[in-house]
């Protein structure tokens, strides 16, 4: 799965599930002061994430380092290059 993928289908999941402006959707906004997530939504993301890619994510220490969305697109590149 090339980049522009992974950041179309995690925009897309995320718009869906928290009813994102796609405007917002940009690699540096931050999930918290940006995009008005919080703890929970945070939880609910994983879950998101972790169905739409079919990987495990939260069995990994790096995901607290996810701040911004191009960490997560990152983060799930990185993934799905273990996967393969």
């Amino acid at each position: 799965m090339i980049k522009e993928e992974i950041i179309r289908k995690v925009n897309d999941a995320l718009i869906k599930e928290f009813e994102l402006d796609p405007a917002v959707m940009k690699p540096d906004a931050n999930f918290f002061a940006d995009l008005g997530l919080d703890s929970l939504d945070a939880v609910d993301m994983v879950v998101v994430l972790e169905q739409a890619f079919k990987v495990k994510m939260r069995t990994n220490y790096e995901i607290g380092k996810i701040i911004t969305l191009n960490d997560l697109y990152n983060y799930i590149e990185g993934l799905m290059k273990k996967n393969v």
